[in-house]
């Protein structure tokens, strides 16, 4: 069965606790915010107060930036939100694409390398102290010493981890440890710090999942996969919607059509791209964007049985 988690980030009180009613009420499975410090409302904030106002829907970031973000207030933060919520925190975790959140925090970007390195880092020692353990790291990429979560001890016994990335190092990585890999499909980092460019062609998603095939091996229950849907789009003209959106990625509309990171045509349409989606890629779940709640709305019950 597919699930949907909807991302979205406040822009007031009142309509922030509606969206976080309403996402419920629709049948979506959890509720994620973005964290990009100075540009969106904190996330743990923000989903501590959609926390007061649900009763079950899932909470999470998506995904944290662990170049800024440290492992123990991370790990202080997403068992707050559990205690909060009942058992309801999810944990999702990226490299930190943005230079200027980097530059905020006094830290200048490491290469693409560093980036993962600090990741790898940050989960593990999130990870970690969620579960109870004392943590001591001394390395370039990061510094604890006998760090230990005393209080508050999260409601339920394992976190949900997602690893959200395109980076080979990191997909093995969360193939073999993460309890959800969250396939952005996302490439480059563009000029102006937020954009990427694209890695939505069938062969670059082939790569990405041999990747957390390899990470994988072994493991008696492999991680789920999620994929970042950038357009949700409910119309009678598939084509005519895909065509603007294939032309500024440089796909053909039969490609745009085709990858998971777009969902776009009727509500029936939708649902057998979805059901497609996981007999070719093992996708179950995706997340869309705030804009798509309206519009997957009706469908949504088809949606989460294709």
């Amino acid at each position: 069965m597919a699930t949907f988690t909807l991302q979205a980030t406040p822009s007031d009180g009142p309509s922030w606790l509606d969206l976080a009613r309403r996402a419920e009420a629709a049948g979506f499975d959890g509720l994620s915010t973005a964290d990009h410090p100075g540009a969106a409302a904190s996330p743990f904030v923000a989903l501590a107060a959609a926390a007061a106002v649900t009763e079950r829907i899932g909470l999470g970031s998506y995904v944290s930036n662990a170049g800024v973000r440290e492992p123990m207030l991370l790990a202080s933060d997403v068992a707050s939100l559990d205690l909060l919520s009942g058992g309801r925190a999810r944990f999702g975790l990226g490299a930190g694409h943005t230079p200027a959140e980097w530059l905020a925090v006094g830290r200048e970007r490491p290469d693409v390398a560093g980036r993962v390195r600090r990741c790898l880092a940050v989960a593990e020692a999130v990870r970690a102290l969620l579960d109870g353990e004392e943590v001591t790291v001394d390395t370039p990429d990061l510094v604890m010493r006998t760090a230990r979560l005393e209080k508050p001890r999260p409601v339920q016994t394992r976190i949900p981890l997602t690893i959200g990335t395109a980076n080979s190092a990191m997909l093995r990585w969360a193939g073999a440890h993460a309890d959800v890999v969250g396939l952005s499909g996302l490439g480059r980092t563009l000029p102006d710090g937020y954009a990427h460019e694209v890695r939505w062609r069938e062969a670059d998603i082939e790569k990405q999942l041999d990747c957390v095939a390899a990470g994988a091996a072994g493991r008696a229950e492999p991680p789920v996969l999620e994929a970042l849907v950038q357009h949700t789009v409910v119309t009678d003209d598939a084509e005519a919607a895909a065509a603007p959106i294939a032309e500024d990625t440089g796909l053909t509309v039969a490609e745009l059509l085709a990858t998971p990171f777009v969902l776009i045509g009727t509500g029936d349409e939708i649902v057998a791209a979805v059901a497609a989606h996981r007999r070719r890629w093992g996708v179950t779940r995706f997340v869309v964007r705030k804009d798509a709640l309206d519009p997957l709305t009706p469908v949504l019950a088809g949606l989460r049985q294709s």
